[in-house]
Formats: structure tokens, sequence, C-alpha cells
């Protein structure tokens, strides 16, 4: 069953001290290219994290957001330095004192120091990383789910556009014999009318033998057998579970290169109108394919 590239995921976890919620968006890409957008405090997990995420994708740009809201103070790692503040505070009451000025503390702009505050927060609390981890694969799980239920929509409808171009093909076979009928009768007429114009001796045999060369090169007999092939095989990978994606997209190129040389050796307009038709409905086959991890 193929996996799409695009998808969704969210988990929204709430306990006493904390809450978080994870979002997942992803698009075609071929590589896996995830960004990141988390509180700065949360950085460090990142290479953590992205070994949690390559278990549930392999390819695709992945931007993944985390909203982290702390309830508790003690948690959050602020602090003020009171024996600080309060040490600059007895310093200038002194020399208020000491120049007869009388002096009231303006604790909003002690507040604004910056350096009388802590910051312990650069190392989260264990517990609540154990819990945006354990949120994160809830919201992978979910992620995954909708890609593939997206990749069972594609798998649906390349079926239909893969059976189509197998009935393509059908009518490419049963056209060459034709073809190279009409062809052979069409150069052994025009040869023996040259012959004659230019006087020459007849040896049928001979004819034979270079009209035959000649149809061979119109043949496309050993074409139509590969793209047999290479169909057969897109429905098996299709219908297989990994890295559907780059083989499909690998067969879908050979196809391609199968079909426009029958077109070219056959030089008949009803299979010229079949190969267009088949390269108009293989390039929507492209197109899905890329969505396809």
């Amino acid at each position: 069953m193929p996996v799409s590239m695009t998808g969704f995921g969210r988990a929204e976890t709430t306990e006493d001290n904390w809450s978080h919620v994870w979002e997942i968006r992803s698009v075609n890409s071929r590589f896996l290219d995830l960004k990141w957008r988390l509180p700065n405090s949360l950085r460090g997990y990142e290479s953590r994290w992205e070994k949690i995420v390559r278990k549930y994708g392999s390819r695709g740009r992945v931007d993944l957001s985390l909203n982290l809201e702390v309830f508790s103070t003690e948690l959050l790692g602020i602090s003020l330095n009171q024996l600080q503040a309060k040490a600059m505070v007895d310093q200038l009451k002194d020399m208020a004192a000491a120049d007869g000025v009388e002096f009231t503390p303006d604790y909003n702009r002690l507040f604004n120091i910056s350096g009388l505050w802590r910051d312990a927060s650069s190392e989260p609390d264990p517990d609540m990383a154990k819990s945006i981890s354990a949120g994160l694969e809830k919201a992978l799980a979910n992620w995954k789910e909708s890609r593939k239920d997206e990749g069972e929509d594609l798998q649906r409808d390349l079926e239909e556009r893969f059976t189509l171009l197998k009935e393509y093909t059908e009518q490419v076979k049963v056209k060459v014999p034709e073809i190279l009928e009409t062809k052979r009768e069409a150069l052994i007429e025009r040869v023996k009318g040259n012959m004659e114009t230019l006087g020459a001796e007849y040896i049928e045999d001979r004819m034979v033998q270079e009209v035959s060369i000649l149809t061979d090169k119109l043949d496309v007999s050993e074409e139509i057998t590969r793209l047999d092939a290479h169909l057969e095989r897109i429905f098996e990978v299709l219908r297989g579970n990994k890295d559907a994606g780059k083989r499909l997209d690998f067969l879908l190129q050979e196809t391609f290169r199968e079909i426009n040389t029958c077109g070219n050796k056959c030089q008949d307009s009803e299979v010229s109108r079949v190969v267009v038709e088949f390269k108009a409905e293989l390039e929507k086959c492209r197109e899905q394919v890329q969505n396809i991890e």
C-alpha cells in the first residue's frame, strides 16, 4: 500500500503543570526535509526527535511545530536574585541617607535590570520533556494515518490510469501485425515499380529478404513486450509496502521511453493517436507518483 507524502497530524496533551500541542504538515520532496518550530529551551532535542520522525517517514518536506504552555513558575526556571537586589537597594538607601535625601525604591526600574534575573530554562524538566516526546509520537502516528488514507486514494486513481495504459498497449499490439503487413506489401509494390522502370530483373527471394530487413526496422514487438513487463511491474510496486515512489518514477520513465519508440517506428496515424493518448495519461500518472513516498 503506497503512502502519500502529503499529510497532517496533531496531538494535544494537558497535564497539571503544562500543556502542549504538536502539529505536523508535510508535502512531497525528494528527500526527508524537517523544519522545526520549537521553544528555544527545547532546541537541544531536535536530533533525538528527528530519529523518532524517521521511523514514520523517509521522504517529504515536514513542518513540525510545538506550542508549549507551562503553568508552574518553578518549571519556567525564571528567578529573581533577591540577595543582589536587596544589596543594591541598601546601597542606594545608604547613599541617600548620607546626602540627607529621602529615598523610596522604584521596584519597576529595579525589575528592568536584566542582570537580576536568572533563566534556568535551558534544560527543561525531564518529566515535561518525556511528555512532549510522547506527544510527538502521537502526532506522528496521526500524521502517518492521514498519509495512508491519502495513499489509498492515490492507489485507486493510479490503478485506473495504469489499467488504461494497458488497454492502450493492447490497441498498439493488435495494430502492429496489420501495419507490418501493409508496409511490407507497399514496399514490395514500390520496389517492383522501380525495377520495372529501370528495366531490372525481379528476383523474388532477394526482394523478400530486403523487404524483411526494412520491415524489421518498423517492428515494435520487443518494445510492446517491455511495455507489458513494465506495466506488470508497476502494479506489483504499487501494491507493495515500501519505497514505491522512487521505483514507480523510474518505471514510468522506462515506460515513456518504450511507448515513444513505438510511435516513432510504427509511422501509422492510428498508432500515433494511441501513443499521444498514452503519453497524456502517463504524464498524469507521473504527477500523482510524485506524491508517493
